[in-house]
């Protein structure tokens, strides 16, 4: 970790998961999503966030799902093939019908085919499953309740004093998925307001990923080993920079068995500092 920070001369920062933790909004997500379930879904809609949540269903965070075709894909955390088909009941594709299907790597996209990176896209994917064909107003809903009293955000301790110090010697970049809105908010919510040089929103991760990384490396007139990328989702930060040959930082309470030579994986963005 030290190496890598030393070594990096521009560090790019996630926002939701990243800046702040907790759960709350995506269980608040959830219950506005079921509001526009069909009566006759909601207990199964309940029933599968709550499997979901507790790692005991097909859809998984790290996973992507094909909404046309109602399939869970479970993807090689590197390269992001696909290694695995199957659908919402764990009913396995054969491996040939799974190489006609997903031969290529995915087009990620936000409506027909879902990378589930973080907590936000289960709640996404279930209503999708069940027949929600939009669910990007109850998003805005949950991002709105996010900013008042209602809801406390979940900060981390020594992040600004932490984003403060690398800013002495590094230059840090905040890119995000959400819009500009909610940026302002959030940063003032965490009393971030200010911290960055420079702010990318509503970046459409991880369809925009390496273009944006490209447009970061060429802004700054760096090498691509010379920029650390940090978030909690894989597919949208940390599988995309380590591809191209930078490193990375992925937060993950849970530590699971991921092994790079230039990744570090870290309970909290507090471990950082």
């Amino acid at each position: 970790m030290e190496q890598m920070i030393r070594n990096g001369q521009v560090f790019v920062f996630d926002l939701d998961g990243t800046l702040y933790e907790g759960t709350d909004h995506f269980d608040y997500y959830a219950e506005r999503l079921l509001l526009d379930v069909a009566e006759e879904n909601k207990e199964a809609f309940r029933i599968d966030y709550e499997k979901m949540k507790t790692g005991d269903h097909p859809v998984k965070i790290g996973k992507a799902y094909d909404v046309e075709r109602d399939m869970v894909l479970t993807l090689d955390p590197f390269t992001l093939k696909v290694v695995k088909a199957e659908n919402w009941a764990g009913e396995e594709l054969s491996e040939e019908k799974k190489n006609e299907l997903y031969s290529g790597l995915l087009a990620f996209n936000f409506e027909t085919m879902i990378a589930i990176g973080d907590g936000w896209w289960l709640p996404f994917v279930a209503a999708k499953h069940y027949g929600v064909q939009k669910c990007y107003p109850r998003y805005v809903e949950t991002k709105e309740y996010m900013v008042t009293e209602q809801f406390q955000l979940e900060q981390i301790p020594g992040v600004r004093q932490g984003l403060e110090k690398l800013k002495e010697t590094k230059k840090i970049v905040l890119v995000t998925n959400s819009d500009i809105d909610d940026v302002g908010r959030l940063l003032k919510e965490l009393n971030l307001d200010g911290i960055f040089e420079h702010i990318v929103t509503s970046a459409q991760k991880p369809s925009r990923t390496v273009e944006i990384f490209k447009q970061i490396i060429e802004q700054y007139e760096v090498k691509p080993e010379e920029v650390v990328s940090i978030g909690d989702n894989f597919i949208n930060e940390i599988a995309p920079a380590l591809q191209m040959g930078m490193s990375a930082i992925y937060i993950d309470p849970l530590q699971g068995d991921l092994s790079h030579d230039q990744l570090q994986v870290v309970k909290s963005l507090g471990d950082c500092f």
